[in-house]
């Protein structure tokens, strides 16, 4: 690995990802070049496909539900190339490891919402609700029981009465009852597999380098 590009690749991304340091951006960038295998190529010029990073979402953060680990992947892939590339790893991770609790906000939101209007609809909320339910009677009964929750959350969360959540809705909401961050499926990483990932990938820090 090439130290001279990687110390230009740190500094760059040290530019906008101030919540870690530089000696941690290194180890999460040699990470990412040691899961997607591409030691013959630029460091910034690889990266981890859908199928790829729902593999560390499983193994690593203990995510399960496949519909939400496609949007956080989306969430993560801030350019659309269905490539999640070394600085959106490690932007995406800032938020996962060590986010403010309105980063963590906003990106549940872009979750929940993708690919949409910058809304979350009521049949966005019915497939994500459906999705992440396990329901023991026959489907017909299951759906109108979803329908009812769906009506519920509207209702808890939609202040302008418009039939969907924007974004001030879903601030509002959930600034007075934190518990609402994930209500429509568990988007972000339990806080022990968050402690448990940085003591595996920054093991090796005895100081900075630059």
């Amino acid at each position: 690995m090439d130290q001279k590009a990687l110390k230009k690749l740190v500094e760059s991304i040290s530019n906008t990802v101030k919540t870690f340091k530089k000696n941690e951006i290194e180890c999460l960038i040699r990470l990412f070049h040691s899961l997607v295998k591409a030691t013959d190529k630029r460091l910034d010029n690889v990266g981890l496909d859908c199928n790829a990073f729902r593999g560390i979402l499983y193994n690593v953060f203990g995510m399960t539900d496949d519909m939400l680990m496609n949007r956080v992947f989306f969430a993560f892939d801030k350019d659309k190339d269905n490539c999640i590339n070394v600085k959106e790893w490690i932007k995406g991770l800032s938020v996962f490891l060590r986010g403010t609790f309105e980063e963590k906000l906003k990106f549940c939101f872009e979750v929940y919402y993708l690919n949409g209007d910058g809304y979350i609809s009521r049949e966005k909320i019915f497939d994500m609700l459906k999705n992440s339910l396990h329901q023991q009677s026959s489907e017909e009964e299951g759906d109108e029981g979803i329908k009812d929750l769906v009506d519920i959350a509207l209702r808890k969360m939609d202040y302008d009465n418009d039939g969907k959540i924007s974004f001030a809705d879903f601030e509002k909401a959930v600034k007075e009852e934190r518990l609402l961050l994930e209500v429509f499926g568990p988007c972000l990483p339990e806080a022990k597999k968050c402690l448990d990932f940085e003591a595996l990938a920054f093991r090796h820090i005895l100081s900075s380098s630059f």
